[in-house]
């Protein structure tokens, strides 16, 4: 089966304490898809002005990405992020952030996209996530990511926005923050009244938590010895879960959905080697499924 990823389409300039990297490819949909095409058939669906350069299209491409959803703006200029990070990784401050034609952008999606029976809302506003399940037929699994800025400035949209979705991915912090629990694990209660029947917790190099109706599993992240660039990291690892989840063609989504959070943790470890998605888009299936089995010997599963 084959998965609809939608969410910004970027180009994301990262500065770390030993380099500068200017307009790299970047975006949680760009991320996010990527990830999710090692496993299943991925449309992607953005919006991206007319400086954005044809070697990121080629990218797309070369990982079998369907790009009937993307729209090109001509005149336009694309979604542009500037982000400095410390020496210590985890610490990050963003430097500018140009919106560009994704400001006012309201996707209308290519009429077979509507029957697709994955749907991942990448990080990206409330209306435009909206916008996309109002124009989905029956999806199977929808699964919606979020962060702080849309919990601060449209926490109403976030919110009806949860009562329509199977599966809310946001971090412990995100999480503290929309429901006023400093416990995580107190704070998933709270989170399932809201509406959705999974949560998944995001906490970066300590793994992340799953939330179901079968109760609880914590998945480790995968040891790195090196983290050159965190940013895309969540994304590719809920792309990565969820193209692991589409390409099952046995099973329930909840008896899939723990291996499933294991792939996407070995994805995401390979986004953290390089620079945007300088790594991801050169491992294979091979590598991936090398390091799935190294995580799953290392934690017992």
């Amino acid at each position: 089966m084959s998965v609809l990823v939608v969410g910004t389409t970027a180009l994301d300039s990262i500065k770390t304490p030993k380099r500068d990297n200017p307009k790299l490819l970047g975006g949680s949909a760009s991320h996010a898809a990527v990830a999710s095409s090692f496993f299943a058939p991925t449309k992607l669906v953005g919006v991206v002005g007319e400086d954005f350069p044809a070697k990121y299209i080629r990218l797309y491409e070369k990982h079998g990405l369907c790009l009937k959803g993307l729209e090109r703006v001509k005149g336009g200029r694309t979604f542009h992020w500037t982000g400095e990070y410390e020496v210590n990784m985890n610490n990050r401050q963003t430097l500018e952030t140009v919106l560009g034609v994704i400001e006012h952008w309201q996707p209308t999606l290519p009429g077979d996209y509507e029957e697709t029976p994955f749907v991942l809302l990448a990080n990206i506003s409330p209306q435009v996530q909206h916008r996309v399940l109002d124009q989905m037929a029956r999806p199977r699994f929808v699964v919606a990511d979020t962060m702080d800025l849309w919990l601060n400035i449209a926490l109403d949209e976030v919110l009806r926005l949860l009562k329509r979705v199977d599966c809310l991915v946001l971090n412990d912090s995100e999480a503290r923050q929309l429901t006023a629990e400093d416990n995580v694990v107190a704070a998933l209660p709270k989170i399932h009244r809201l509406g959705p029947s999974h949560v998944i917790i995001k906490k970066g190099e300590h793994g992340s938590i799953l939330s179901s109706p079968k109760g609880l599993f914590v998945a480790p992240a995968y040891p790195l010895r090196k983290v050159v660039d965190p940013t895309g990291a969540g994304d590719s690892f809920v792309g990565g879960l969820m193209g692991y989840l589409a390409s099952r063609k046995t099973g329930a989504i909840e008896q899939n959905l723990r291996k499933a959070l294991v792939h996407g943790a070995v994805v995401a470890s390979f986004c953290c080697e390089g620079f945007g998605l300088s790594t991801t888009t050169k491992v294979t299936k091979a590598d991936i499924q090398k390091r799935v089995k190294e995580l799953e010997r290392i934690a017992g599963l």
